[in-house]
């Protein structure tokens, strides 16, 4: 009998064209519940970039930054939106040392049409604000998970609710990449209703059959 994580990955493995965003804007906690309530996002994961560290962890990260990777449907949201929702809910202050590094506004682009884009909102956003917008910006190379309880941590809290979802997830892996979860972990934080995500479930192209399965598990959650 196929689980959730199952026929997740048949319809995110559908999906045409899947683009990436990496960006660090303090603790990853939060942007991972905020970013992981959208629609248009499949999945996200926290961990480290931007650092020389070799195999950071989160208790010795040294000169990394913790930053949350989200993977998105284009035809759904913008990376332009991201980069507003990303300005938009913190700090763009240019922390220099390796310890300040930890939660320091720092943005990756994965390729040129990125980097133009993110170019252009921090000019207009700088005009608008009549403030220079200190984020670092670097080119995209490498991006370390964080260790299991950090991700989808504000979901994870919720022990109940949480136990009972990863009865439908096979490895922690799967649980971090569904898009279901990471619209729960938003729902928990307040960044999100369950009604959102039900009226989004309706609209995934995904099996009815799946569908019903996943509408009556989100029934059954006991919060």
């Amino acid at each position: 009998m196929k689980t959730i994580a199952d026929f997740e990955v048949e319809w995110q493995a559908r999906i045409p064209n899947i683009q990436t965003a990496t960006l660090g804007m303090g603790c990853f906690w939060s942007p991972d519940a905020r970013f992981g309530a959208m629609p248009g996002v499949i999945r996200t994961r926290v961990g480290f970039a931007g650092g020389t560290t070799h195999e950071p962890v989160y208790r010795q990260m040294g000169d990394h930054t913790e930053t949350v990777q989200i993977d998105f449907d284009p035809s759904l949201l913008s990376f332009e939106d991201i980069i507003r929702t990303f300005w938009a809910y913190h700090t763009s202050t240019h922390r220099v040392t390796y310890r300040e590094r930890q939660y320091m506004s720092i943005l990756f682009y994965h390729d040129q049409q990125q980097k133009q884009t993110i170019d252009k909102v921090k000019k207009e956003l700088e005009l608008e604000r009549k403030e220079t917008i200190e984020t670092e910006i670097q080119p995209f190379t490498a991006f370390i998970l964080a260790e299991d309880r950090h991700q989808k941590y504000h979901l994870k809290r919720f022990k109940q609710a949480a136990g009972m979802l990863k009865t439908s997830f096979p490895s922690e892996a799967s649980f971090m990449n569904s898009t279901l979860i990471a619209r729960l972990n938003g729902f928990v934080k307040e960044f999100g209703t369950l009604q959102n995500i039900h009226q989004e479930i309706k609209l995934w192209n995904i099996p009815d059959s799946s569908r019903h399965i996943l509408l009556d598990m989100m029934q059954k959650i006991r919060w």
